[in-house]
């Protein structure tokens, strides 16, 4: 067990960087903190190094004792923190996949991590984000998924190659959009169905919502939409695996 006691320390400096989107992108690694969540991500194999600054409850080769003035500044919680992970970002693919879910320009990390959460309940096989939406590895995306981003593919790219692809292997892809679309009670369910859900303000764009196979809508009253992430529950809900 390696220890480091100083912040200006190489190592905790590298980490440190990790809070900016730009060195998770170039390094390929991100932060986690807290028991639930780096337990998820040994289950996945996404763990380089756990760090701690009391006791480390876990059985993993490279672990680093750390003084409570690091992790202070390593977390991104205003709460005393224990345990944090540097995990890898690791790519999935899905196996055989029946049901996607599409995110076009979903803003909200919160709203992001919760969808992923989600579609990891309702038995969704993958999630795909437009190019704009969120940082998957955002602390608060992270934060919100529980643990189910270690335990689903999540890929990020042009959603019309996307929907070309998903089409291909007999998919049917049905954008959320209130003019023009079925109400999701009458949507007849196939084997293979993908659901686009989009930005909080402007929904999904008309584009994608053309190059979808048809429109959909939760029939509600009193207002026109709701929250993406309970619109995205609630569709994932009923179409479950």
């Amino acid at each position: 067990m390696e220890e480091i006691n100083s912040l200006q320390n190489a190592r905790i400096k590298k980490w440190t960087l990790l809070h900016k989107k730009k060195y998770r992108d170039e390094s390929g690694l991100f932060l986690i903190e807290g028991e639930h969540l780096i337990e998820e991500a040994l289950k996945a194999g996404c763990v380089e190094t756990i760090l701690f600054d009391e006791a480390c409850p876990f059985a993993f080769d490279n672990t680093v004792k750390v003084t409570a003035a690091i992790m202070k500044k390593l977390s991104a919680n205003v709460s005393d923190v224990h345990l944090i992970a540097v995990c890898h970002q690791k790519t999935k693919t899905a196996e055989k996949p029946k049901r996607a879910v599409l995110l076009d320009g979903v803003q909200d990390p919160g709203n992001l991590g919760t969808i992923i959460r989600t579609a990891v309940s309702f038995g969704f096989d993958e999630v795909i984000l437009s190019p704009d939406c969120a940082d998957l590895y955002n602390e608060k995306t992270v934060r919100a998924t529980q643990g189910a981003l270690f335990h689903i593919p999540c890929a990020r790219g042009d959603l019309s190659e996307a929907i070309a692809g998903l089409k291909q292997q007999g998919f049917a892809v049905h954008a959320t959009a209130l003019d023009s679309s079925v109400p999701l009670q009458q949507l007849e369910e196939t084997e293979k169905m993908a659901f686009v859900f989009g930005n909080e303000g402007q929904g999904v764009t008309e584009k994608i919502q053309k190059e979808s196979d048809s429109r959909v809508r939760i029939e509600m009253e009193g207002f026109e939409s709701l929250n993406v992430a309970v619109a995205a529950g609630i569709v994932m809900y009923r179409f479950r695996r």
